[in-house]
């Protein structure tokens, strides 16, 4: 069975993440991109030349019959509505984090697709970032000892307000370094540590004509008792560890972030020999009382999840993301808004 997919948008989540994965994995085929772009649609046909380009969602839905998947990879404030368009058409979904603003919106589009008896999932690629997966391997093995902070950031050098949606976008509709990347680094967190009892966040927006938070903080106890610290930042000029797990043992360091988003960038594509790998053969730390270790960091691999969806469209195998752990985290982006 070959899966044809739809992907709508063609910026970073678009081309950088899911037409190159789509593309990658056997039993898909990138059989449309919609983009309105002419410059982006030169670049579909110069990159995918099979792939048929469409200017607009009304053509993609008037053509549902062509298509088996869509991926909505366009602006979060868009994801709910053409999410439940795709659903009313029959077409299974893929939803690039957050499913919709609102908790409450995600769990209309999630009760939607399980009223029509389509697939949905959501894109939250971090659970295979490299660090994450090696970290995962350590914790595991109990190499730490009893975990008791986790120190997670994801901070860049982005000193002037740009044009990009993401910041010219309201809180309201989903703007934000909190609704861009607290989806991520929530469910990471959840994913190790389990259910939170008890949240706190700080929001800034420190930039010239910024009225989005661009300098952020939250934390959050989790009831097994592990305290996580995250920072998600576009003004620091210089990144704090990706991951400092500190446990009655040892201390898990990881630095920089997964390579794969970068090497998507520069045109490598997953299957490339290094992919996932950082160039520099940097590793992460154990350090003790003993002294210091280094740690392999594991190779990452986005691909997983459309291997993990091509498995549950073809062989009703799970699907690779509940929707649920990603309302989870939008209940907790919400509390964290509301103070």
């Amino acid at each position: 069975m070959t899966i044809r997919t739809a992907v709508i948008g063609f910026g970073t989540a678009g081309r950088v993440f899911h037409a190159p994965l789509v593309a990658a994995e056997p039993r898909f085929a990138l059989s449309a991109v919609v983009t309105s772009s002419p410059e982006r649609a030169a670049v579909v046909a110069a990159e995918y030349p099979g792939t048929v380009v469409l200017s607009s969602t009304d053509e993609l839905f008037d053509r549902a019959e062509e298509f088996d998947l869509v991926v909505i990879g366009s602006p979060n404030e868009t994801h709910a509505p053409l999410a439940l368009r795709a659903i009313e058409a029959g077409l299974h979904v893929v939803i690039d984090k957050p499913i919709a603003v609102t908790a409450a919106e995600s769990r209309q589009v999630v009760e939607a697709a399980a009223a029509a008896g389509v697939k949905l999932t959501v894109f939250q690629n971090r659970r295979w970032d490299g660090d994450f997966k090696t970290l995962q391997a350590v914790l595991e093995k109990g190499e730490l000892g009893e975990v008791r902070q986790f120190e997670t950031s994801f901070e860049w050098w982005s000193p002037k307000v740009t044009e990009r949606w993401k910041d010219t976008a309201t809180p309201q509709s989903g703007g934000g370094m909190l609704y861009d990347l607290g989806p991520h680094l929530i469910d990471q967190a959840i994913q190790l540590f389990g259910p939170v009892e008890e949240i706190h966040a700080e929001l800034d927006a420190r930039r010239p004509g910024a009225f989005n938070d661009d300098d952020s903080f939250m934390t959050m106890r989790h009831t097994s008792g592990v305290r996580t610290r995250m920072w998600m930042s576009a003004i620091s000029p210089a990144p704090r560890p990706r991951f400092r797990v500190v446990g009655s043992q040892g201390v898990f360091v990881s630095e920089g972030l997964d390579p794969q988003e970068p090497q998507s960038i520069a045109g490598r594509r997953p299957g490339s020999e290094g992919f996932g790998r950082h160039d520099d053969g940097r590793t992460a730390t154990i350090s003790t009382p003993e002294g210091e270790r280094a740690v392999e960091l594991q190779a990452g691999e986005y691909l997983a999840f459309y291997r993990l969806l091509g498995d549950a469209l073809t062989d009703s195998a799970s699907l690779p993301i509940d929707p649920a752990d990603s309302i989870t985290a939008l209940e907790l982006i919400e509390r964290a808004v509301r103070g």
